[in-house]
């Protein structure tokens, strides 16, 4: 009788909030504690600086027992991990969860999607990653796949999380190619995975780090990278803003640790991969891959570049489904942030003018490689890709086995796999390419190289 009662008093506790308009915020404030539910995705490493990375260092709550030691207000942070972006604002919608991180696309779904309910309406806060060209998105096939261009795969079955932002990369290059006939199968990234290892079908279109992932497994091989399209492509958090007028010390304290975050993984990048890869499950090769120097630009600022990137996503959006107008402008606060900055004397229009990487390798970002030994915490810069096949070459020679070895994109700049990578020997020069397709369009404008395979250009690299 008793657990009856207690059941029947606490639905008319809800009731009597709703009808009050009480939240379930100001309910557990009086209670004198405030819950902070967080939406995350621990293997979308680009999101690590407000999630995975975040969560391992306990930097949101160090900022909290801060508040706490001040005012008195406890406050409990509770933790939900996602595969994408849409079920954590299914989960917003239903105002469960308070902040979120997530792609481009999945943001302004997000906005569209709860921008009619007052209580769930949400806006961009802060940028977790971003690349400038678009290479965190990319189509990858079997590894036995004829297929050299996305040409290829006309008429086929392609995997991709529909809104997601693979899936808005995989649209526009098919666009851009006059490539008709592809059907998309609207997969989560592990099922279609599992699909393309099975040959159900052709190509997976994905976010990282599922492309670097399974190609690094010997899983898949690249076929198409977004940066051919040279749109900049983005991560970033969104906050209820009903929570954040209630609470905006918590979204201060979040924002204040994300930059704890991002200043950690700028300055100690093999560090933060490693504690990404033991919280994610995900190889820290593959991590550091995406995370280390020349990778993603991990930059909270909200880029006016990054802003017109994301209105000019909204004709996607409008042509795979029912989209509703966002103003995306207005969706965009950067008032938190900016005062975040002032509170650390940190400029922040400075910062947001900057558009190179915070991390880079020393040298020539375009041309400089890196190559990480086994057995070793730390990882040795060559000046060029050719550089760094000889520094392979030489290691091995003496018993030395390589953990990874990371080189630039010839064409495009992005950081790939050496031993994954397409070679073309130039005269004296190796250039790695991503993909085939790379590799033939620089054939087609120096028809003296000729394309080599991994093995062959750490022969030749004398």
């Amino acid at each position: 009788m008793k657990r009856h009662a207690f059941a029947l008093l606490s639905v008319a506790a809800v009731i009597i909030m709703a009808v009050s308009g009480c939240s379930l915020e100001s309910f557990s404030a009086s209670s004198g504690v405030v819950n902070v539910v967080i939406g995350y995705q621990s293997k979308t490493i680009n999101t690590v600086t407000a999630g995975t990375l975040l969560r391992a260092q306990g930097y949101l709550e160090h900022r909290l027992a801060d508040i706490t030691a001040r005012t008195g207000t406890k406050y409990a942070v509770r933790w939900q991990d996602y595969d994408t972006g849409a079920p954590i604002t299914a989960q917003m919608l239903a105002e469960k969860i308070d902040i979120g991180s997530m792609g481009d696309y999945p943001m302004l779904i997000n906005g569209s999607k709860t921008q009619t309910n007052p209580l769930a309406k949400t806006e961009i806060v802060s940028i977790t990653g971003y690349n400038p060209k678009g290479a965190l998105n990319m189509v990858v096939v079997a590894p036995g796949s004829p297929a050299a261009t996305l040409n290829d795969l006309a008429g086929s079955k392609v995997s991709a999380s529909v809104g997601s932002a693979g899936h808005g990369t995989l649209v526009r290059a098919l666009d851009r190619g006059g490539i008709k006939g592809v059907e998309v199968l609207n997969q989560q990234p592990q099922i279609g995975a599992s699909a393309l290892e099975s040959g159900q079908v052709q190509g997976l279109s994905q976010f990282v780090a599922w492309p670097g992932l399974l190609v690094y497994q010997g899983k898949a091989k690249l076929l198409y990278d977004g940066a051919e399209l040279n749109l900049p492509t983005l991560h970033g958090v969104v906050v209820r803003r009903a929570y954040a007028a209630s609470h905006p010390e918590v979204l201060g304290a979040f924002l204040q640790a994300q930059l704890d975050a991002t200043d950690f993984l700028n300055q100690k990048p093999l560090e933060a991969a490693r504690i990404v890869a033991q919280a994610s499950g995900l190889p820290q090769e593959v991590v550091y891959l995406y995370n280390g120097p020349g990778g993603t630009s991990f930059d909270t600022t909200l880029k006016p570049s990054l802003v017109e990137a994301l209105k000019n996503d909204v004709p996607y959006l409008k042509s795979i489904g029912d989209f509703a107008d966002l103003d995306v402008a207005g969706f965009v606060q950067d008032a938190p942030l900016r005062a975040v900055f002032g509170a650390r004397g940190r400029n922040y229009d400075a910062t947001a003018a900057v558009t190179a990487n915070p991390s880079l390798l020393t040298g020539d970002p375009a041309q400089a490689s890196e190559l990480w030994l086994d057995g070793t915490d730390t990882t040795q810069t060559l000046a060029n890709p050719s550089s760094l096949l000889r520094a392979v070459r030489d290691a091995t020679a003496h018993g030395a086995k390589v953990r990874a070895a990371y080189v630039p994109d010839a064409e495009l700049g992005t950081r790939w796999f050496a031993d994954k990578a397409v070679w073309v020997q130039d005269g004296p020069n190796y250039l790695p390419f991503g993909t085939p397709a790379g590799a033939h369009r620089y054939l087609t404008a120096h028809p003296g190289g000729a394309i080599v395979n991994y093995q062959q250009a750490l022969g030749g690299s004398v």
